[in-house]
């Protein structure tokens, strides 16, 4: 199986191994940390931060009952305890859980007898405080991550090479499934590919940038039906020397990359898929999908994928020139 660096699916295929000391700096991080982690992982983080704070908290409160001796007054009305109808852990918690939720049943309360427990109250509720905005927070920015909007965005699952417009041309396609529109949408590809250096070194994943109009504006987006991306394989291009014959032979991905704001939220979307060599179909176009309707225009995303052969020179650009 061919491996890749980029998943159809936008998933990087790379592990970060022997970090040794490094690993400290994700704890520096924390925040970051517990939202990339996945979800089950930050319920359970979520779950157990709320449980041992809670029970902590009781057993401060219970602990303060017990050394001034109020679980034993608990039933003698001629004495002022601490915090009234506490007489044991149960009851203990119960008045945590009514003062830090402020639910405020009116049966327990802390009296002007015990400043050591004015004194935890103020603890707990900023240590609740600081519990609540970090965890809830940490929860809000995960659920409200723009991951899932790139589910709604596509790519063709093969590239093709044809000629477009006198030029051999390389082109995918990207649509939107959603109404809602992509502001400011910039496409990018990556061509990565192995290769020695004339000193000999050897670089296994190395990074070239493919033209998709950078120059011409091209790469900005208006994506509201599906777009052909297209990449002209000229003197400057990587694939400058590329054939139909040649391509058997070669090992390369291309990695597109598709960036946006989202219009419903304004945060930053990406979306990632690639092309290995054999996923670039030489000779091939793209069905039309966009046909005009009676007051509108009408994509059919059945065809989204689907390409058809037409007459393509087998030859690179730089054979066509010599020739």
């Amino acid at each position: 199986k061919r491996q890749r660096f980029v998943d159809k699916n936008g998933r990087c295929n790379v592990q970060h191994g022997n970090l040794g000391g490094e690993t400290s700096r994700y704890l520096s991080d924390l925040f970051t940390t517990l939202v990339d982690l996945k979800w089950r992982w930050n319920l359970f983080i979520f779950i157990l931060t709320y449980t041992v704070a809670w029970l902590f908290m009781a057993s401060m409160w219970w602990v303060i009952a017990y050394m001034r001796g109020d679980l034993n007054k608990a039933h003698d009305d001629s004495y002022t305890p601490c915090v009234a109808n506490v007489y044991n852990f149960p009851s203990a918690f119960l008045f945590f859980i009514e003062t830090e939720a402020t639910i405020g049943y009116g049966h327990r309360y802390i009296t002007d007898k015990c400043p050591e427990g004015i004194i935890l109250f103020l603890f707990q509720s900023i240590l609740g405080s600081i519990v609540d905005a970090f965890l809830i927070g940490c929860m809000f920015i995960k659920m409200s991550q723009p991951k899932k909007r790139a589910e709604t965005l596509m790519f063709s699952e093969h590239a093709a090479i044809s000629m477009r417009d006198g030029k051999l041309t390389l082109m995918f396609r990207v649509g939107n499934l959603r109404n809602s529109h992509m502001v400011s949408a910039q496409i990018r590809c990556k061509l990565l590919k192995s290769r020695q250096t004339p000193e000999g070194e050897f670089l296994p994943l190395d990074q070239l940038e493919l033209d998709v109009g950078f120059s011409t504006g091209a790469d900005q987006l208006f994506l509201v039906s599906p777009l052909t991306i297209c990449h002209v394989i000229d003197s400057k291009s990587p694939f400058y020397d590329l054939s139909q014959r040649s391509m058997q032979t070669e090992q390369f991905e291309i990695v597109v990359i598709l960036e946006g704001i989202v219009e419903t939220t304004g945060m930053t979307c990406q979306a990632r898929t690639s092309y290995t060599e054999d996923e670039v179909l030489w000779g091939h176009r793209f069905f039309p999908v966009i046909s005009l309707e009676e007051g509108f225009f009408k994509v059919d995303y059945s065809q989204f994928h689907a390409t058809f052969e037409v007459p393509t020179p087998p030859y690179s650009v730089k054979e066509q020139e010599e020739m």
